[in-house]
Formats: structure tokens, sequence, C-alpha cells
């Protein structure tokens, strides 16, 4: 990299991040986040602020289906076995397992 290449990339760079602080500074508030006051209020006095549907401790399903899953999971079947190897000498298949 050339010295005036150089240069000019650490001139750019300065003047971009001026850009941003400017942009930055013109905000009305006194930090970035302000502003959602009334929202948090509301939130924080809400007396039940979960779903409804979340009280519901019944969850449909089949019993059966979930005891068959769960000892899939613990004992899992063998894996198959492997597959046979065909060495061909001198003209003649010949096909072995191991």
């Amino acid at each position: 990299m050339s010295r005036n290449s150089a240069l000019i990339l650490v001139l750019g760079t300065g003047l971009l991040t001026g850009c941003a602080a400017d942009y930055l500074n013109n905000y009305d508030t006194v930090t970035l986040a302000a502003g959602d006051t009334q929202r948090y209020n509301s939130l924080l006095q809400t007396v039940d602020p979960f779903n409804p549907a979340s009280k519901n401790t019944r969850i449909e399903g089949d019993g059966t289906r979930a005891a068959a899953v769960a000892n899939l999971y613990k004992f899992p079947p063998p894996p198959p076995p492997p597959p046979a190897i065909t060495v061909n000498v001198g003209g003649a298949g010949v096909t072995t397992n191991q």
C-alpha cells in the first residue's frame, strides 16, 4: 500500500466517523434507549402478563407412542450387518461376508 493511499484511507475513515458521531448527537433524549417509559410502566404493572394458554398443563399426546420412542432412545436397534464384499480373482466373482 502506498503512502498516498494510506493517507486517503485514514482521512476517509475520519470523515465517516465524524458523520456518525453527529448523527448520534442529534437525539433529544439522554440515551438511545429512552422513550419506552410508558410501555415499561404498563408492562411493569400488568397483573398477569402470561398468555392464558400457558396455564394448560394437559398436553395432548399418545402415551403408548411416547413410551415406544423412549424405549427406542434407551435401547437403539443393532446396526445392520456390513454389505457383502465381492472380490474378482481371475474373472471369477467370489462373494464373502466379514
